[in-house]
């Protein structure tokens, strides 16, 4: 199972599980190293909480890039406006 660092609140950090439509937190210095926000997670559910497993490098990775891609796609449109001067 999948998780993404949403967000910071304080010294917690919030992780969301699309698949099961969940948020949890984790103290931040619990976290593995170099985790910041929109980093994937490996998650193992023990009960009815998630531990992290590891970071999922190649899923953070692919999203970075989708975002990337998608920013220049936005970034290249045509700014103007659409009526004649």
């Amino acid at each position: 199972m999948k998780g993404i660092l949403d967000r910071f609140e304080g010294n917690l950090a919030v992780i969301l599980v699309e698949a099961a439509k969940e948020e949890f937190t984790v103290p931040k210095h619990k976290l593995p190293p170099g985790s910041q926000v929109d980093t994937y997670f490996e998650l193992k559910k023990d009960g009815q909480s998630y531990q992290i497993i590891k970071i999922a490098e190649s899923k953070t990775k692919v999203e970075k890039q989708k975002t990337s891609d998608l920013m220049a796609k936005l970034r290249a449109r045509k700014t103007g406006s659409k009526y004649k001067k």
